[in-house]
């Protein structure tokens, strides 16, 4: 039987004759993957996908899902939001995708710190009397006062510096009353502040130096606590990392984070004064609006597209 010549061209374009039997592959002839081949190939696309996603979600857009009412109108629950991570500084990742589990993440410099009138997203401190919050969790709350300022809330108007702050433009008030026992849950404790009548307090600035006695031990304990020491009382004698001490010197800068519906708002008048290294970003638009309280199921899939809030995908957030 003859031999009949199959001509394969190279790169560069000259022809070499490749001979073989009728019926029979060329030996140069690309092998189909193995299946152990195939799943080893996805699994590394799948790998730098994440990747990719993990470094622009940590250093410059990230997306954000508004949980609660706290920042009506300007923010409503349900708004999908991009957020703004590259002007205070990104990071690397801060939690595994797809699990919300927290990873040690170091903090890259921004372009400056929030300012006064800021919407932020940040990672929430915990409660009043916790060292570390239980769970890690996103918040998205208004800068109000930054580090050195002095905020006071004099029937629910906000003053900063002695001088009354206006209300944002798109604010909602929600006429929830005030409970007897409100007073019981605002920072610091046992300071008997309310929601509605707060301060006045200097919100912390590194640098600052917190006299430590009998009356503001109770204040003060969890928040140097949060900055990694010990205070204990020993008598009349505080004890500062099982030292003696008159005086705490504050480490960090912090701000102070408030909902628009104030009335509706677990916020810094309850957990305290916001580290500014938690803070991540900011919000540029709503690319993604429903109602949350509608469940995303086959039974209620029309209520649920029928809830979508088209005039506010890609508005700007303020």
């Amino acid at each position: 039987m003859s031999k009949t010549p199959v001509v394969k061209r190279t790169a560069k374009g000259d022809s070499k004759p490749k001979y073989g039997t009728k019926g029979q592959v060329d030996e140069n002839d690309e092998k189909p993957m193995t299946l152990g081949e195939t799943l080893i190939s996805w699994l590394k696309t799948i790998v730098s996908s994440l990747l990719i996603v993990m470094i622009i979600n940590g250093l410059l857009i990230a997306s954000f899902v508004v949980p609660t009412g706290s920042m009506e109108n300007e923010v409503m629950a349900g708004d999908f939001l991009f957020v703004n991570k590259f002007i205070y500084g990104g990071s690397t990742p801060q939690t595994i995708p797809f699990f919300n589990t927290p990873l040690p993440y170091l903090r890259l410099p921004g372009l400056r710190d929030p300012k006064r009138g800021d919407v932020i997203v940040f990672i929430y401190p915990g409660d009043r009397d916790q060292i570390e919050p239980s769970e890690f969790q996103y918040y998205l709350k208004r800068c109000v006062a930054t580090a050195g300022d002095t905020l006071q809330v004099k029937n629910g108007v906000v003053h900063v510096n002695g001088v009354a702050q206006p209300r944002p433009a798109n604010v909602k008030f929600e006429p929830i009353p005030m409970s007897q026992e409100d007073h019981l849950k605002t920072w610091p404790r046992d300071a008997g502040f309310t929601r509605d009548n707060w301060g006045p307090i200097r919100i912390p600035k590194e640098g600052d130096v917190i006299p430590l006695n009998d009356s503001t031990f109770e204040k003060w304990r969890v928040f140097v606590l949060r900055e990694g020491h010990t205070l204990e009382r020993d008598g009349e004698v505080m004890l500062l990392d099982n030292k003696p001490a008159t005086s705490y010197k504050v480490q960090r800068d912090y701000a102070f984070g408030m909902g628009d519906n104030r009335n509706n708002s677990e916020d810094s008048r309850y957990w305290g004064p916001l580290p500014v290294e938690n803070v991540v970003g900011t919000p540029l638009m709503v690319y993604w609006s429903w109602d949350p309280n509608i469940p995303f199921a086959i039974s209620s899939l029309g209520d649920k597209l029928s809830s979508i809030r088209f005039g506010r995908i890609f508005t700007g957030v303020d």
